[in-house]
């Protein structure tokens, strides 16, 4: 495993419309759970599971996901991603995925916290075929810090590549350091605590769907700053300015209901964690 505190990769086919992982590895402190289906779609859904708890100083963790033509996929996390004190090395997390024509994966992770003097890098890069389609949510919480500051991390860089068609599509690139940002600052957090990104990308998007999901979150009666926009390739992003993992993770739900029921003709499962 040489420097990866825990790998995880799986190839994920579709077998008479039913996905399947035709191979699973995980190895160190990174593991997946049994394969769950939550309804007849043939859609799967994975939990991801980091059993030592939380990340440490140090820490490096690697996944590797590819998805056959018509393989259809639910990506979790068990819990949220806490990272704790890293006095001497940053901890950090890189996904790749590769989707062929005609998959489907959804990558929502719980939260990620990260605590006083923590340092966190996260990578995911993403390869798509034209008509591959691809949904990513991520919810940055301040965690617990002996003062009651909401930023008392070192730093957090979360960095998202999509590649569409063998160019690259979207970069999305967030870095965090409070020491040397004012974070409560225009242009940063103003005045927030909790930061929510999500990131679609499918030829089916429609500037319709586009203001359907604007108006959707307008009515919203919550305490948010949010912005939504349209991508260069087919596609569009959502950031989220809030003071409550809840209010994020509600505007997130509703977007994925719209996209499930004008798309699919479906409503998404609950990943309900307890």
């Amino acid at each position: 495993m040489s420097k990866w505190t825990g790998v995880l990769s799986m190839d994920l086919e579709n077998r008479k419309g039913k996905t399947i992982a035709k191979r699973v590895f995980f190895q160190g402190a990174f593991k997946v759970m049994r394969p769950i289906y939550h309804d007849d779609s043939g859609k799967v859904c994975y939990y991801l599971l980091n059993p030592g708890g939380g990340y440490l100083d140090g820490d490096r963790y690697k996944m590797d996901i590819s998805a056959e033509e018509g393989a259809k996929v639910t990506l979790t996390t068990q819990s949220a991603t806490k990272v704790y004190k890293t006095p001497n090395n940053y901890a950090y997390q890189e996904t790749v995925i590769y989707l062929k024509k005609g998959s489907y994966l959804e990558y929502l992770p719980d939260p990620l916290i990260a605590y006083q003097n923590a340092r966190y890098k996260q990578k995911n890069v993403i390869h798509m075929e034209k008509g591959a389609t691809f949904l990513y949510t991520d919810i940055l919480t301040p965690g617990w810090s002996p003062n009651g500051d909401y930023f008392s991390f070192d730093s957090v860089q979360l960095i998202t590549e999509i590649n569409w068609d063998g160019k690259l599509g979207v970069f999305d690139h967030i870095k965090l350091t409070p020491a040397q940002q004012n974070l409560s600052g225009l242009g940063y957090m103003e005045g927030y605590s909790h930061l929510g990104s999500m990131i679609i990308i499918s030829e089916q998007t429609s500037t319709s769907i586009i203001d359907e999901i604007y108006q959707s979150i307008e009515t919203e009666e919550i305490d948010i700053k949010f912005g939504l926009s349209k991508l260069e390739v087919p596609g569009f992003s959502l950031r989220i300015l809030g003071n409550s993992t809840q209010h994020i993770e509600r505007v997130f739900t509703k977007c994925l209901h719209i996209i499930n029921q004008k798309w699919f003709h479906r409503t998404p499962s609950s990943l309900r964690k307890y």
